[in-house]
């Protein structure tokens, strides 16, 4: 049985709304929801939490309705983007709050802060206003409120967005860490991939109030449900036609292109296909002996950095094929546009659909 489902929410909030999301994950996974702003990822936490009630739906939790319990009596912690402290009490005080109202034991409640302020190292902190904290003190203190009162589920709305990239880096290793050793079952929006690499077991992806794709992070990110999903986390989608197979493998017709997957498929079969950028390996020349099964000569069109990476944008035969390297070894290929290179890509990571 799911630890968490919803089935069939609606809620129209005028700019805002839902539009039939049901979704379900089970005890201990983490579950990471993204979207463009304005595609209702906020208004589903606030429906689970209880701030607003559905017109239509009901939610589970441990396999009770708590569709019409008060947030009160939830049992579910939420941490906002902002935080969401209160500025005229210290922070044992904003830990506090909540915890008063599940255990009336001043010297129970002390002990519990105590603990919790020493795991997320903010036990210096415990006597000082919100607005003397750095973001991540600010951060860890409103993950501390949350989790203190030992929440059955731990909702979080871009909790990360507002700090610098290492303390990013950080937190996201604390959360992992939490997560083993509370047993966690959590739900986190955000807009940046690297949440979902670093933590989430599974990926939901809303557009417009509606729930596109709900699976493994391997299953979104490599099998994407339609092409808004695809571009949305940065997948290449192609129509191709399978051809007879060889040695094992899946033979795709890309416009032109011959593709090779371990994926199965009947031959004349039109299928989707799904290659990822940072799986294509750049040659300067053909190798001359290789595993890779699938070598395609392109034309290198145009490229930019960003970071670290350059993204590449290369084209065979018509087929515009996108490529992500480090920028060491953008330096060490010598790259220029225009000139005739070759791509790699493993059969593994040719995924069809």
């Amino acid at each position: 049985m799911s630890f968490l489902r919803v089935e069939d929410m609606h809620i129209d909030l005028g700019e805002f709304s839902l539009k039939g999301v049901s979704l379900e994950f089970d005890r201990g996974e983490y579950l990471t929801v993204m979207g463009p702003t304005g595609s209702g990822k906020t208004i589903l936490l606030e429906c689970i939490i209880g701030f607003y009630h559905p017109a239509k739906g009901r939610v589970f939790l441990d396999g009770r309705d708590i569709t019409d319990d008060p947030p009160e009596k939830r049992r579910i912690g939420i941490v906002y983007q902002d935080y969401a402290l209160l500025p005229h009490k210290n922070i044992f005080q904003n830990i506090e709050y909540g915890l008063k109202k599940v255990d009336s034991d001043a010297d129970s409640r002390k002990d519990k802060i105590m603990k919790m302020a020493d795991a997320l190292n903010i036990n210096h902190v415990l006597h000082r206003k919100p607005g003397t904290l750095s973001g991540g003190e600010q951060q860890r203190a409103a993950l501390a409120r949350a989790l203190v009162v030992e929440p059955r589920l731990l909702l979080m709305d871009e909790p990360l967005s507002a700090l610098d990239p290492q303390t990013r880096h950080t937190t996201r290793a604390l959360l992992r860490q939490i997560m083993a050793e509370q047993d966690l079952t959590v739900l986190h929006i955000t807009h940046d991939m690297d949440d979902v690499w670093a933590l989430a077991d599974k990926v939901a992806i809303m557009r417009n109030g509606c729930l596109e794709q709900l699976d493994t992070t391997y299953g979104v990110f490599n099998r994407p449900n339609n092409r808004f999903v695809a571009d949305f986390v940065g997948a290449r989608m192609f129509e191709g036609t399978v051809l007879p197979g060889a040695n094992g493998c899946c033979q795709i017709d890309v416009g032109g292109v011959i593709l090779h997957s371990v994926d199965s498929a009947r031959s004349g079969d039109a299928v989707r296909v799904f290659l990822r950028p940072e799986n294509v390996m750049v040659f300067r020349q053909r190798p001359s002996q290789s595993s890779i099964q699938n070598l395609v000569d392109a034309t290198l069109e145009d490229y930019y950095q960003e970071g670290i990476l350059y993204h590449l944008s290369f084209r065979s035969q018509g087929v515009c094929i996108p490529a992500v390297i480090t920028a060491s070894a953008f330096q060490e290929l010598d790259l220029h546009r225009n000139e005739e290179l070759c791509l790699g890509v493993k059969a593994a990571n040719v995924t069809l659909a």
